[in-house]
């Protein structure tokens, strides 16, 4: 594992409790999911699958996946929120010190080097989430003191909620400062690889105010963790589902059920056997892919799918959905894709895909094969766990 890979996100944007509402994930159930920082493929665990096969091209993606593992281990509830940093704490380096020995070397050597961005807390870590802290702590106040961003998260009525947006939220500075902050050269060299608007239509930050209108408007602000982790930087009254106090003691001891590759998911797929994945957790993964290459995943995916299996996926800039040939297939969940979207929580998203298998796709013609990762990191829970006594 290379120690110089970056962090592109220390946390899950996409709505837990939507991708798992849209998976129906059942009992016995093996699950693919993009690892991306880990934490709705751990919410897989706390759902009841009995194997959850994460994958992120990233090795830096899985080191945040290794150490939420390790923490879910070696501390108490309190101390991962904490570690996290949804929680007060001068103590996150001394709570690494513990979950340390539960790591490997590859994992070790990673987290060592930047002890520096532990003490903000793991859920700091990334491109992205040091991006919004920018605007967080330098814009933000330029528009609204906090009092104002206090009484927004109090939440009320739809018609509460709206009225005070529009009447004391939404003002010229705040359109202005948000579109020149998230607009696509700002975002291309401060928040994400610029690599991720190569298939991205029009202007982006236009596309972000809407979405961005739709959460704060709405009655669903008051208990949005995520909207609460960009305006203050930590969490207050609400958690994303994995790291609720109800699901940590399940997720805790289904930790033997995950493993996780370095791969890319048009690898992965195409070198998976047929009729073995019951549940995809894909993310934004078709973002940053060809209209052709993201066709052809999908068809690999219906291919590895056993019959009843459901993918969720979200679209941000760019659409993309289950290809024409595949419609007699694999069926697009329309009416409960929107809603879900309805309900979600997440900012920056625009669009829920849930697709559902009716019929395995006939095999292609090159041997199936599981899998084999040559990344360090392609390794079980159970064999870190062993190696760490």
């Amino acid at each position: 594992m290379k120690c110089d890979a970056t962090i592109a996100y220390g946390q899950c944007w996409e709505d837990a409790d939507v991708m798992l509402a849209g998976l129906r994930v059942r009992p016995g159930d093996t699950c693919l999911s993009i690892a991306s920082a880990g934490d709705n493929t751990l919410a897989l665990l706390a759902a009841g699958a009995a194997r959850v096969i994460a994958i992120d091209y990233n090795p830096a993606q899985l080191a945040c996946l290794a150490l939420r593992v390790a923490a879910y281990k070696t501390l108490k509830y309190s101390e991962l929120l904490e570690l996290y940093g949804s929680r007060p704490s001068t103590r996150r380096l001394d709570l690494y010190e513990r979950c340390r020995t539960s790591l490997d070397a590859d994992a070790r050597s990673f987290w060592d080097v930047r002890r520096p961005i532990l003490t903000k807390g793991l859920g700091h870590a990334g491109r992205f989430e040091r991006y919004v802290e920018l605007f967080r702590r330098w814009l933000l106040p330029l528009v609204h003191c906090r009092a104002r961003i206090d009484q927004l998260l109090e939440g009320g009525t739809a018609r509460q909620c709206a009225k005070f947006y529009e009447s004391k939220w939404d003002n010229w500075r705040w359109r202005m400062l948000f579109r020149i902050f998230f607009s696509r050269p700002v975002m291309a060299r401060l928040g994400r690889d610029h690599r991720c608007f190569h298939f991205a239509p029009g202007r982006i930050a236009d596309h972000l105010l809407e979405r961005m209108r739709a959460m704060l408007a709405g009655p669903q602000v008051g208990g949005n963790p995520y909207l609460q982790w960009l305006l203050t930087g930590h969490h207050r009254s609400a958690l994303p589902f994995a790291l609720r106090p109800e699901n940590f003691h399940a997720i805790r001891a289904n930790l033997h059920r995950l493993e996780w590759h370095c791969a890319r998911v048009e690898d992965y797929v195409r070198s998976t056997r047929r009729d073995s994945i019951d549940r995809f957790n894909l993310s934004n993964v078709f973002e940053y892919l060809s209209e052709e290459v993201a066709a052809a995943v999908l068809r690999d995916v219906a291919r590895v799918a056993r019959p009843g299996a459901r993918a969720v996926y979200w679209n941000l800039f760019v659409s993309r959905e289950r290809p024409a040939d595949l419609a007699n297939l694999v069926q697009v969940k329309a009416a409960e894709s929107r809603a879900l979207e309805n309900r979600s929580g997440t900012l920056f998203y625009s669009r829920l895909v849930i697709e559902e298998v009716l019929h395995n796709v006939s095999p292609r013609s090159q041997p199936e094969v599981p899998y084999r990762a040559p990344c360090t990191f392609a390794r079980t829970a159970v064999e870190s766990a062993v190696e760490s006594f």
